[in-house]
C-alpha cells in the first residue's frame, strides 16, 4: 500500500483494539508524561491529595484530564494514552494490571482471568467495524 495514511487508518477498523501509532503517541505525549510522573512517591502523594490541581500542571487536553479523573482507561487509550504508562495511574489507585484491564472489557476480574488463561479472546467473530463482519 503506497499511502501510509490509508494503511494506518485500517488499524482503526479493528473492533475493541487501539493500535498505538505515532499519531497516538504525539496526541498522548503529555498524558503519558503525567502518568510516568506517578513513578515518584512524592508525585503520587500530590496527585492523590488534589487530582485536579496536579492534572492542571500538565498541558493536556480537557478531555484527557477528565478521562483521568473518570478513570476511563478506554477513553485514555483513544486520547493517546499508552497502556504501560497508564499502568502508573491504576497502580496509584492500588489496582493490579488485571483488575484495571478487566474494567476495560466490562468483565469481572474472575471472568477476565479465566478468558486469558483459556487463550484470550476468540479470533472468531467481529473482525471489522466498517464491514460489521
Amino acid at each position: 500500500m503506497s499511502d501510509i495514511h490509508a494503511y494506518l487508518a485500517e488499524f482503526d477498523d479493528i473492533p475493541g483494539t487501539r493500535v498505538y501509532t505515532a499519531k497516538r503517541a504525539r496526541q498522548g505525549y503529555q498524558l503519558n508524561q503525567f502518568a510516568m510522573s506517578l513513578m515518584k512517591a512524592e508525585n503520587r502523594e500530590r496527585f492523590k491529595a488534589d487530582e485536579a490541581a496536579y492534572l492542571a500542571e500538565w498541558p493536556m487536553t480537557e478531555d484527557q484530564r477528565q478521562a483521568v479523573l473518570d478513570r476511563d482507561y478506554n477513553r485514555l487509550l483513544d486520547l493517546g494514552g499508552n497502556i504501560y504508562f497508564l499502568a502508573k495511574v491504576f497502580s496509584s489507585d492500588g489496582l493490579s494490571f488485571v483488575q484495571a484491564v478487566s474494567t476495560m472489557t466490562g468483565m469481572s476480574v474472575e471472568d477476565y482471568q479465566a478468558m486469558m488463561l483459556a487463550g484470550g479472546r476468540s479470533p472468531v467473530g467481529l473482525r471489522s467495524i466498517k464491514d460489521n463482519t
